[in-house]
């Protein structure tokens, strides 16, 4: 009697306990991208040769997300080392510091800092200084949208590291910034050395020692509050449904979503160039929902066989302009997509062989190229799809997206009953009356028998 008595009070503090440890279970998944479950940059370190003092290595960077890039001013790479060591030379990038590099005479390290932090060097460099696939200024293409350009590469010869696979200590605590937060770099890993095939293809030689350091990227690290947010409108009905308000943040809360501007501000010129603020930090035009970006989905026209939509991306931010830019949208009629006016598209199928997400980008020197906010800050196209008849419906919502990435960060969406119905839906209000009836039956019945 006694233990039942005091396990009763205990039940629901264990319930209670087990719902906060799963709500931080979940927190923990944050970089997972349900669209790209395999995406992330791979960094890979190839000893090629050692030196008196050291090594001369390789390192490799590889993006391997389908449409997350890294746009100006580009990624900067950082790590701890081990021991003692110093980079002597670098040819395809440079440290940003020196460091304190007093102890030495004669023969000065490029840089002789415990925690160094590297860059790309810019596009121009002199040959005599470059190696492949460097100097891009620190862009990185996205995989599925430029694979070639998805790839950048450095050389770096060590100083005091050791000259075996045994006496050589792998870097620790590896940051990448790209070229804001958002990437968690795990622990370098030794691996099976790399093997590289001979220009003639009949000799494969191969590294002496490699490490491999992966980076996975979450949105929630990045920035603290959505960076785009999706409005929705139809031929079939007059409502123009908005982004949601405070999508990105509120105009009242400077120190959540920042500072915005009214377009009709005189002297908007020096307003937006004379504040000195990081160029990072986004200076977005007033609205109600405080995004950068906008993306706007138009049911436009409805054919016997087909139907068309328009998409248009907005810039709202007078501080960034969106090079290479990317869409990725998830709707299940892109299996029949038809054609595209002005964007290019790439079938992502994250699910295996359901087609349904679709990655679309801007034409290379039409409008791949995204101005900041003003009359020239946006781009649109329309897509043509076919009707599946056994799918195809207007009804409830079917005809918008499911979600909408831009740059890799997801949109904030409408809530669903906002979305535009058919005019002849009037499921709206008798839905409701059908919940407010269940609604007090179900109070009616509760204090009949309370």
């Amino acid at each position: 009697m006694g233990f039942s008595l005091l396990s009763k009070p205990k039940s629901p503090c264990i319930i209670l306990f087990l719902f906060l440890l799963s709500c931080t279970c979940f927190t923990s998944t944050g970089a997972y991208d349900p669209l790209d479950p395999n995406g992330n940059i791979t960094i890979k370190w190839d000893i090629i040769t050692w030196t008196p003092d050291g090594y001369v290595a390789v390192v490799t960077m590889n993006n391997f997300q389908q449409y997350r890039h890294i746009a100006a001013p580009g990624w900067s790479l950082g790590w701890t080392w081990a021991k003692k060591e110093v980079i002597w030379a670098m040819v395809g990038s440079q440290t940003t510091e020196q460091g304190d590099c007093s102890k030495f005479k004669g023969n000065v390290p490029h840089c002789c800092k415990k925690d160094p932090t590297v860059v790309d060097l810019l596009p121009g460099t002199p040959y005599n200084q470059q190696i492949a696939n460097c100097c891009k200024g620190g862009v990185l293409s996205s995989y599925a949208q430029d694979p070639t350009n998805a790839v950048a590469s450095f050389q770096v010869s060590v100083g005091r590291a050791g000259t075996t696979n045994k006496t050589v200590k792998v870097p620790k605590n590896f940051t990448l910034k790209a070229p804001g937060p958002g990437y968690t770099c795990g622990p370098a890993k030794i691996v099976r050395p790399t093997q590289f095939i001979q220009p003639d293809k009949r000799r494969t030689t191969q590294a002496l020692m490699t490490w491999n350091v992966t980076c996975t990227y979450s949105q929630f690290l990045a920035q603290k509050t959505p960076t785009c947010c999706v409005s929705l409108s139809s031929f079939y009905n007059e409502t123009i449904v908005p982004c949601p308000t405070c999508a990105c943040g509120c105009q009242t809360n400077a120190s959540q979503s920042g500072s915005c501007v009214n377009p009709n501000t005189p002297h908007l010129a020096s307003v937006v160039s004379g504040n000195g603020k990081n160029s990072l930090s986004p200076l977005v035009q007033c609205t109600r929902h405080m995004c950068p970006i906008r993306i706007h989905w138009h049911v436009k026209v409805n054919y016997k066989e087909y139907w068309r939509v328009k998409v248009t991306i907005t810039n709202f931010n007078y501080r960034m302009n969106y090079s290479d830019w990317n869409l990725v949208v998830q709707h299940p009629n892109f299996e029949n997509i038809t054609q595209l006016f002005s964007f290019n598209y790439k079938s992502l199928n994250p699910y295996g062989s359901i087609n349904d997400t679709a990655m679309l980008w801007g034409v290379k020197f039409y409008n791949d190229f995204l101005n900041h906010a003003g009359p020239s800050g946006n781009v649109q196209s329309e897509l043509l799809f076919r009707k599946d008849k056994s799918t195809f419906t207007f009804d409830k919502g079917w005809a918008f997206p499911r979600r909408i990435y831009f740059n890799g960060d997801n949109c904030v969406m409408p809530p669903p009953d906002a979305y535009p119905w058919l005019p002849n839906a009037g499921s709206r209000q008798e839905v409701s009356l059908f919940a407010l009836s269940i609604t007090s039956l179900v109070v009616f019945v509760f204090y009949a028998y309370a």
